[in-house]
């Protein structure tokens, strides 16, 4: 169902009525949590400790915020850099029904190629939704955008999804080096980048190029074209399986240049195979590669301005990548506690891209949801269509970026909260119970304090509710939903 034209009007005006809130209050205002757990909603005031919780979450629910409370925000990071110590079996148990994510590539060629990518993209927002694991499925979002892959290419459809289980959430909190390496024997990642047609009397230097620009050492990392030319050369035979158990990676000799090569400086000897590992090796352990990791990481969680902000910090990030040999919590402890939460305040906004805007809305709302089709035509109209970004270097992590095309936004603010969208559900009933509000001004406060952190200035509260009133909506079930959804189509839900 698409917005009326009556809901529109009265959505931009919402809209324009809790920007007010600007005015009155930091933009990062944390972000509120669980409807269902009531203790602590309605006396929830401003912390810098839940405003950074914004960053390293979905949207920070009221659980989260509470425990952050109790242990210190280094404390909740330490337990979130241990994510197999904390007890995600209820969202196990929302996946539990995805088969083909336990699947190797060759059971998911008998597949159909809707239900392997319908699987992937319901199994992904569910986790990001409902996982006590935030801050792991925050770095698997991450590394999915780093090593990104579009399902639109070739046999990908069914090859992304073993290279999500065994390569990108296998990896997420491990070694850089593992996964560069994980990433390397990815079929999904050689026949969307094309080295399955790398071949010794023509080489494709398709996956050299985007292994050096965007995997590791960055655009500027210092290698030139000869260099781009010699990696191909190293992974010439790197390939994948076509008829015995297809879909899985292969060297095949036959087609692998066995000549001498020198790489960024270094000579390489014909080891088949081991030509390419090598070069992994060097790649990963290079200084442009910590410098390139560091920046990459300081721009998700601090600044769209990583070094003209906090370029102090992508340093101290890049030192702890070289002197861990690329242990990937030994940096984010550096970004997200020495940076990120030791600031007096964050250098810069970060615009949600439409994937943290759709997953907030529906933490913060308690929705129930299977994660299907109606989510994902969202993000689609939103600009981020799940696992089809069409080029490699991934979704752009800027503000500016997304800044545009605001209406779909609303337009699912409206559909959310009205329980418009298939397979997505607000309990209003529970929660206007839980709230205990006695009158429509209570509830307005409620509502701005669970989505946007404070409540809505008096003024302009009231201006609203006459509007609802001179309209003849009185009852708080009809006000209520219409209410939330100007809140997550204002601009301060807009950021994180």
């Amino acid at each position: 169902m698409r917005v009326t034209r009556r809901e529109f009007l009265r959505l931009a005006a919402l809209t324009a009525a809790t920007a007010a809130v600007q005015a009155c209050s930091p933009v990062y205002r944390q972000l509120a949590g669980d409807p269902i757990l009531p203790a602590g909603w309605h006396s929830i005031s401003g912390n810098w400790t839940f405003s950074v919780l914004n960053r390293l979450t979905f949207g920070a629910r009221l659980e989260e915020r509470q425990l952050a409370e109790q242990i210190g925000l280094a404390g909740w990071i330490e337990e979130q850099l241990s994510p197999n110590a904390l007890d995600d079996s209820a969202t196990d148990w929302r996946v539990r029904a995805f088969d083909s994510l336990h699947m190797t590539a060759d059971e998911l060629d008998g597949w159909e190629k809707r239900d392997v990518i319908a699987e992937l993209k319901q199994a992904t927002i569910l986790r990001q939704v409902y996982s006590k694991r935030q801050l792991y499925e925050i770095m698997v979002e991450f590394w999915s955008d780093h090593f990104n892959i579009a399902i639109t290419k070739g046999l990908v459809w069914m090859l992304k999804t073993v290279d999500d289980r065994e390569v990108i959430r296998a990896n997420a909190l491990g070694n850089f080096g593992d996964l560069l390496r994980a990433s390397a024997h990815s079929p999904a990642m050689l026949i969307y980048l094309d080295n399955q047609a790398n071949h010794k009397d023509h080489p494709n230097e398709n996956y050299a190029r985007e292994l050096m620009e965007l995997h590791s050492l960055g655009v500027d990392g210092g290698y030139t074209q000869e260099d781009v030319m010699e990696l191909a050369r190293c992974l010439t035979g790197w390939s994948v399986k076509k008829h015995f158990w297809p879909g899985e990676f292969t060297f095949n000799t036959d087609v692998h240049d066995m000549n001498e090569k020198v790489f960024l400086g270094r000579d390489i000897r014909p080891e088949g195979i081991g030509e390419g590992e090598f070069a992994l090796e060097i790649l990963a352990a290079h200084p442009s590669t910590a410098q390139h990791i560091a920046q990459k990481l300081v721009r998700r969680f601090v600044s769209d301005q990583p070094m003209e902000e906090a370029g102090w910090l992508v340093e101290r990030a890049a030192n702890a990548f070289q002197s861990t040999n690329g242990d990937i919590q030994a940096v984010l402890r550096v970004v997200l506690l020495d940076g990120l939460a030791a600031m007096s305040e964050i250098p810069s906004p970060k615009f949600k891209r439409p994937l943290h805007y759709v997953a907030s809305a529906l933490r913060l709302m308690n929705a129930e949801s299977d994660g299907s089709l109606a989510l994902h035509e969202a993000l689609s109209l939103m600009g981020q269509p799940s696992f089809q970004w069409p080029t490699p270097d991934g979704p752009p992590d800027t503000s500016s970026a997304w800044l545009g095309n605001l209406l779909p936004r609303w337009q699912f603010s409206l559909e959310l909260t009205q329980n418009q969208l298939a397979k997505t559900y607000i309990d209003w009933e529970n929660l206007l119970a839980i709230s205990g509000a006695q009158d429509p001004a209570e509830l307005a406060d409620l509502l701005g304090v669970l989505l946007l952190g404070s409540p809505l200035p008096e003024t302009g509260r009231d201006d609203l509710l006459r509007d609802f009133e001179s309209s003849g909506v009185k009852e708080m079930n009809e006000i209520a939903p219409i209410l939330a959804a100007g809140l997550l189509a204002s601009p301060n839900f807009q950021y994180r």
